[in-house]
């Protein structure tokens, strides 16, 4: 394998990384995907770092009846230089009550001594369900 095909496979586990472990609240292993003043910048906030991430995330409360919350994430366009890439994904959420809203990532990642991480993580919301248990997040 190339190092270019090997920076994109390991661009695309962390992708994987960060969904499997936000779905399941693993607030600590999904904030690791993060270099350390990385940003994830969502719904007009930007916490910098693993912990200021974490501890947004932690902040925000969720309904009592979703069981279970997955996020799809699809044709990511990943375009590495040297030390230093981004990538773009669409992705799409169901919880236990069915489709629930979709949009975009897009992410500029640095390759750390840990492997690739987020750089900057922005969140976009282009769809919300009108019967979504999150807090109202697509542009209206």
């Amino acid at each position: 394998m190339t190092d270019l095909a090997r920076d994109r496979d390991a661009i695309r586990d962390l992708l994987a990384r960060y969904t499997y472990h936000g779905d399941r609240g693993r607030l600590t292993e999904m904030t690791a995907c993060f270099a350390a003043d990385g940003v994830l910048e969502y719904l007009g906030k930007a916490p910098q770092g693993p912990a200021a991430i974490a501890a947004a995330l932690a902040s925000g409360t969720r309904d009592a009846r979703l069981t279970f919350v997955r996020h799809h994430i699809t044709n990511p366009l990943i375009a590495v230089d040297g030390e230093s890439a981004t990538a773009r994904s669409y992705f799409t959420v169901h919880s236990n009550f069915g489709p629930d809203h979709s949009g975009t990532y897009d992410d500029r990642l640095v390759r750390t001594a840990e492997g690739w991480r987020f750089a900057h993580r922005r969140v976009r919301i282009d769809w919300q369900a009108e019967g979504s248990l999150f807090e109202r997040m697509a542009s209206r």
